[in-house]
Formats: C-alpha cells, sequence, structure tokens
C-alpha cells in the first residue's frame, strides 16, 4: 500500500473486512470500474488516516458515515488536512446510500465529470 507503515495496513485490512451496510451497498456500485469507468478502492490508508473509498486518478474520497460522526471535531481537522493534501471529499449518511443510492451515485458521478485531469496524464 505504498509506502504505509504496517499498522495502518493491518487497520485498513480489518475495515476492509468489516464493512457497514452502506458502505458494502455502495462499493457494490463502486467497484470493478462500474462506475462510469473510474476505478476506486477502499479503506485505504493516506498519511494518518484510513478513507472509505478514494478514486485516486480524480483525486476523490468518498465516505460514509453512520451517528458517531455527527458535529465531529476529528472530522473537520481530518477533511482539512485531506484537502490541503488536493484531495475533494464527499460524505454520505448511512442511510443517504441505504434510501437514496440513485441520488449519492448522481452526487458522485457529477463530482467525477468536474474532476481536473490526473498530472500524470
Amino acid at each position: 500500500m505504498r509506502g504505509a507503515d504496517e499498522g495502518k495496513t493491518e487497520r485498513a485490512r480489518h475495515l476492509r473486512a468489516a464493512l457497514t451496510d452502506a458502505e458494502g451497498t455502495l462499493w457494490y456500485r463502486l467497484r470493478a470500474r462500474r462506475l462510469n469507468g473510474h476505478k476506486f478502492v477502499r479503506q485505504e490508508p493516506i498519511g494518518p488516516y484510513t478513507v472509505d473509498f478514494i478514486c485516486r486518478e480524480a483525486r476523490l474520497i468518498i465516505e460514509v458515515d453512520g451517528g458517531q460522526h455527527a458535529d465531529s471535531a476529528s472530522d473537520a481537522v481530518r477533511d482539512r488536512w485531506l484537502t490541503d493534501c488536493n484531495y475533494r471529499m464527499l460524505r454520505f449518511w448511512n442511510n443517504d446510500v441505504s434510501r437514496n443510492l440513485a441520488g449519492v451515485l448522481e452526487i458522485i458521478v457529477t463530482a467525477l465529470a468536474e474532476s481536473p485531469p490526473h498530472p500524470d496524464r
């Protein structure tokens, strides 16, 4: 995992094995380039954090949260750090994914379309 230390790698492995229902539902639609050919990976360590889903090419991170993240100051610090590293963030509640998957996917597709080209291309 590109320079991640062993502790972060182990944590990411554990999180990949323990997806919530909402994360599993969204992952089914994102995996294997199913969403307009974009490659996503899940539970990826980035710096000191592990993100739920990332499309590296578009520098787009998607987080799916339950109630434990409501108004979290640590989430704000984390989001600011990732934004400072030129990642864009989308955050959805578990019930958004469960009740309105089509709307969530539409927001993701729109964000992907707004992505600047990757600097290596």
